[in-house]
Order: C-alpha cells, then structure tokens, then sequence
C-alpha cells in the first residue's frame, strides 16, 4: 500500500508567523515519507497593493517577507524532496523565483529548479472586453490597478512533473497548493473529478494555517486550545483516495479534534453541497470526521464534481485616499469629550469630506461608516476611549485634512486628549467577477 503524501502548511496570510515553517518540516523530515510545503500568502487586497509595488519598481510586489519564511527551511527541504509551493509570488512571481535563487546561493546551495505559474494577470488588453461586458459601468479603466482570475492545480502539477522543485504562483485558489501537488504525486487523471474534490477539500482545511489546528476555535472559558504561544501549523496525510487526516507539527501546541477541523471544514462554506474551486466542485454532505487519537483527525467520503465554467476574476481600481487620526482621551467624561472632539472634526470638515467616526472601547466594529449607531447610541461613561476618524477622497490633498484636523485636537479641545497618530494611503476598490474558463490559459516557466 502506497504511502500517504504528506502536506505541510507554513503559512496563512503574508505576515504570518516566521518561524511557522521550522517545526512543520522538522515533522515531514521525520515522517520521511513524500512531501510538500505550502505557503500561503495572497488575500484579495494583498495582491492589488502588490500591484502597486510593482508599478514604483520592477523587481518588486512578490511577498516582502520570502526571505524570513523560506530561507530558514530551504535548505532542509532540498536535501530532503520536500517541494515548496507558494503564491508568494503575488504580483511579481518570476522576481519571487528570483530572490529564491539568490537565497539559495546565499547558503551554497546548488541552485533549485524553481517554477513560476503564469495567466492569473488578465489586466491586458486581450481580456479588457471581458471584463467591460462583466463589469459594465462599474469598471473605470482609468482607474484599473490589477485584475487577477484565479487559477486551478494543473500547471502547478505540470511543474512538478517537469522536476520542478519550488513552484511559485500568483493568483491561484487556496486551495489549488494542495491540489497540485496531489496531481502530480498520485498521477491522479484530470477529469477524476471525485478524487479532485476531496483533494479541494483538503486545501480548504489547510489553507488557513493555525485555524485548523485551534488558532481561531481557542475561546477562553469555553474552548480550551493548549500552548496557544506556541502552536503548530497542520501537517496533511492525504491517501491515494484523495481521503485525509489532518494533524499538526510534532512537540507543538494547538488542537486537532473534530471540533476544531469542522469549524474549518464549514468555513466560508455557502452551500455546503456545492463548494465551487477552479479545480472542482465538492460535495461535503456525505463527509465523515473521526478522531483518530490525539491531535489526529480523519475527514472522508467528500464528493467531487466536474468544475466550474466560469473563474472567479477580481478587479482592482484606484479608490483615492484614506486619512485617519486618531487621539485617546481618560479619565472622567472620557467618552463625551471623544464624542464632542469627533463633532468639532465633522464640523470643520462638513461636506467636503464625510467622515467614518469609531470610539474604540465604546463602538468600534459594529459601527458603520455614517456614524448612524454611534448617533443612536446613548452617552455612556467610558472612562479610556480611542477616537478614530477615518475618511476616503480622490484628491490627497483633501484626504490629509483628516490628520490636520485630528493633530489640531491638543490644542483646540476638547481638554486632555493625547496620544495623536495619522496616517495616510492609497485606498484600492475591489470588483469581483467572473469569466469564461475558456478564456484564461494557465502555464509555468522553469526559471534557471
């Protein structure tokens, strides 16, 4: 009986722990059995604001943290076939495989076959029709940043097949960086839509790093998550059936139960019969979850069908600019002097800009954007409020009138308010949509 393939996730989100990846390969050297690492990196913002890096200079908007999440394991992972798959690449995926090869002579490494996956940026102009027909009026050419479709496994499995040791992409599917691997590990055929599925399924359970080990399920006094400091990335056994076990990195803390693993499995679930991903639909109500022992738990009978016809694209555009400023106030009345400097602000600003008002410690995140809750709230007596007031205009200059305003609190009352912070970026409009799977052409490059 042909062993399980073993994959291990090193990260969730670009910033996610550095040192996440240490005890996830320590545990597949271990295991000695075939292996993949995964990094993870791309959400939807992450990817425009690479764009945007891209743009001040060529060799950037590829992940700025690759060096601190890959070098510590690179070497271990090439001594030992362990291949790396990761969107790191972002905007920039030939830069990221760039960079890899210089952290590789960095080490005296002999260099790696390093892929990169291309097709995921559809902003040219053979797509642009497309996209005017899919987005109508929304869509602002002028305005465009990026546009992005995300792509399935195949030319990830491709690269493998083609030796490929590293295989760096920009947009794909989370849950494409399992599927791949997979592909190519077992020769699985690409119409075996049932195998395909589960194999979707197993990317969406590793795809958010630590919540399936007990990051996101720990709630104290309610769920209890051992070692929360110190806990371990999952590590997937995934058979030739496509069927799983989800555990963790070896001498770690965390959770693995069935708890845990089927608030993940639900996750960002809307019909539970039909989870669409570029590589397949799955099905997950007929699924099991077992527990196996500790920190080891089973997931089979997923179904799988044919994939979607369409791919999910995301444009982004030039949203102007976003001010903010924020000032603490303590003691008594806190929360009216808050409350009475966030009317001194709206006043002076009036309709030229309007203004998002929180007051962090009383109503923060379950305000919205026109104050109406905050209006409807009655003064209370918070006695440590945070006031933050945030507002979005094309012209910069109007933006930065936020931080004027803000900064010219101490002084202009009301009293004691301290502790003044502003900022000012670029703010990026998000359009998703979706095109024809036959328009988009998904390939890799063995970049020497």
């Amino acid at each position: 009986m042909n062993p399980p393939y073993l994959i291990g996730a090193a990260s969730a989100f670009s910033g996610d722990r550095s040192d996440a990846a240490g005890p996830v390969v320590d545990s597949l050297i271990r295991r000695g059995t075939p292996a993949c690492l995964i990094y993870e990196t791309l959400a939807e913002r992450t990817l425009a604001l690479a764009q945007l890096e891209r743009r001040r200079d060529p060799e950037a908007g590829s992940d700025p943290w690759l060096e601190a999440i890959v070098q510590p394991v690179l070497a271990r992972c090439l001594a030992h076939g362990i291949k790396i798959v990761g969107n790191f690449g972002a905007a920039n995926p030939r830069a990221a495989a760039r960079r890899i090869q210089r952290m590789a002579r960095s080490l005296g490494l002999e260099p790696p076959r390093v892929a990169v996956i291309k097709g995921d940026d559809i902003s040219g102009p053979r797509l642009l029709p497309h996209l005017r027909e899919a987005l109508g009026t929304e869509l602002d050419e002028g305005r465009l940043v990026a546009a992005n479709v995300y792509l399935g496994a195949d030319a990830i499995a491709d690269a493998l097949n083609d030796g490929a040791e590293i295989v760096v992409t920009g947009r794909v599917s989370d849950s494409a960086l399992c599927v791949g691997p997979l592909l190519a590990h077992f020769g699985w055929a690409r119409d075996d839509w049932n195998r395909r599925g589960k194999a979707v399924m197993a990317g969406h359970l590793m795809e958010c790093g630590v919540q399936v080990t007990g990051g996101y399920f720990a709630d104290p006094g309610l769920k209890h998550v051992p070692d929360l400091h110190a806990i371990g990335y999952p590590v997937a056994e995934v058979d030739a059936a496509g069927d799983c076990v989800i555990g963790k990195a070896d001498n770690t803390g965390g959770l693995v139960d069935t708890r845990v693993v089927k608030e993940q499995l639900l996750y960002e679930i809307d019909d539970p019969s039909a989870y669409l991903a570029p590589d397949a639909v799955a099905d997950i109500t007929h699924c099991s979850i077992e527990q196996l022992g500790d920190n080891r738990v089973q997931v089979r009978g997923v179904r799988g069908r044919e994939w979607p016809q369409q791919l999910k694209a995301l444009v982004c555009q030039d949203g102007g600019w976003l001010g903010e400023g924020e000032i603490s106030y303590a003691g008594p009345r806190a929360e009216g002097r808050a409350r009475m400097a966030a009317d001194v602000v709206r006043r002076r600003l009036g309709d030229a800009l309007p203004v998002r008002v929180d007051l962090i410690g009383v109503l923060s995140v379950h305000g919205d954007d026109a104050g109406r809750r905050l209006g409807k709230l009655p003064a209370g007596s918070a006695r440590d409020v945070r006031l933050r007031i945030a507002g979005v205009h094309a012209d910069r200059k109007v933006a930065e009138l936020i931080a004027r305003e803000v900064t010219a609190l101490y002084t202009c009352g009301p009293a004691g308010g301290g502790g003044v912070r502003t900022s000012l970026r670029q703010r990026l409009d998000t359009l998703p949509c979706y095109l024809p799977r036959a328009l988009i052409q998904s390939t890799y490059e063995i970049v020497e």
